[in-house]
């Protein structure tokens, strides 16, 4: 019981300190790595394993990271002509909404990652209202989220379940595409709402990073949060042990909102595997993908995105919680009415 009181506090902390403490907001890569070691410690889970996933996890979102920053850079010329002559034939909330269908429906194949790096430089590249380029995002962020789903290359700790389940590539595509395909369309469909204020390309010298921003700045704060989350997933691992795998598809299903806060992929890897009903690891998985979407912390390419447009937690929970909020009561309503009629 003492075990899932700290755990309980840990989730408080990183659930609610980056939303109401500016401090940890402003410094929120290294709070999530202190948190993380702290809490590795005090569950007994630091150990040589711990420090080396800690440590070559966060390499290939880094270099992803690295590497389309940089060619974005060097190609923002060409994509500020490119999107002179797109918005001459599709309103805004139209390419954002086109974009974020696309680049879901890719996310599993070119990772999450590098879809949301597409859509942020796509959206950066426009002169939008402020609150409509947050909103956008974040909608385009979830839909990323649910595409992801449908492969391990979208959730690369999955591909640790396909081996315990002796499952082919294409399993989760089996078992989650119908929720998958209606998810990135809902997650898509309200920036076709959103108060576009008229827009125009931002000038090319306004825009551009600096070198040492793409090359340095924005990775090494990726590696540093991915550590952290890293080693934040190992240090509760106990608790999802001891409890998780106990529970009903329908109780599963709700305690992975826990992905809001804690990297998704990782707690696939833990809690799915073959002691699970296709129910419990569709239940699971569901609420994974779409609790990813609430907050920075939870999915990678949030925490792309926000820092790329300099969203803040705070910014970023006051539209993605709500949107989380209503696709995971949507999405329960459907898997009670499939278990009710099976």
């Amino acid at each position: 019981m003492l075990t899932l009181a700290l755990a309980t506090l840990v989730i408080v902390v990183v659930l609610l300190g980056p939303v109401f403490i500016e401090a940890i907001e402003r410094n929120v890569e290294l709070f999530f790595l202190l948190i993380g070691v702290l809490t590795a410690c005090i569950m007994g889970q630091f150990d040589a394993a711990l420090v080396r996933a800690a440590v070559t996890e966060p390499l290939s979102f880094t270099v992803a990271v690295l590497a389309f920053g940089a060619t974005f850079r060097l190609l923002r010329d060409y994509l500020d002509q490119l999107l002179r002559r797109v918005i001459r034939l599709l309103a805004p909330r139209i390419l954002c909404f086109c974009l974020a269908i696309i680049l879901g429906f890719l996310a599993p194949f070119i990772t999450p990652v590098v879809s949301a790096r597409v859509f942020v430089e796509a959206i950066s590249l426009l002169r939008y209202d402020r609150r409509a380029e947050i909103a956008a995002t974040v909608f385009a962020c979830f839909a990323i989220g649910f595409g992801a789903g449908l492969t391990p290359l979208g959730m690369p700790g999955i591909a640790v379940v396909l081996r315990s389940l002796h499952a082919d590539f294409w399993y989760l595509t089996r078992l989650l595409g119908p929720f998958v395909v209606v998810g990135v369309i809902l997650a898509a469909v309200p920036i076709l709402f959103l108060p576009f204020a008229s827009s125009e390309p931002l000038d090319t010298t306004e825009g551009k990073d600096s070198w040492r921003i793409v090359l340095l700045i924005r990775p090494g704060k990726v590696y540093v949060f991915i550590a952290g989350l890293v080693a934040l997933s190992d240090g509760l691992r106990p608790v999802v042990d001891a409890y998780i795998h106990r529970l009903p598809s329908g109780l599963l299903f709700w305690m992975n909102t826990l992905s809001a806060v804690v990297n998704n992929s990782t707690l696939a890897a833990v809690e799915i595997g073959p002691s699970l009903s296709m129910n419990q690891q569709r239940a699971a998985l569901l609420g994974l993908l779409i609790s990813g979407g609430a907050l920075v912390t939870g999915n990678i390419p949030n925490i792309v995105a926000a820092s790329r447009l300099g969203i803040t937690s705070r910014e970023w929970a006051k539209i993605g919680l709500g949107t989380g909020a209503l696709l995971l009561i949507l999405c329960f309503a459907v898997l009670r009415s499939i278990a009710f009629f099976q």
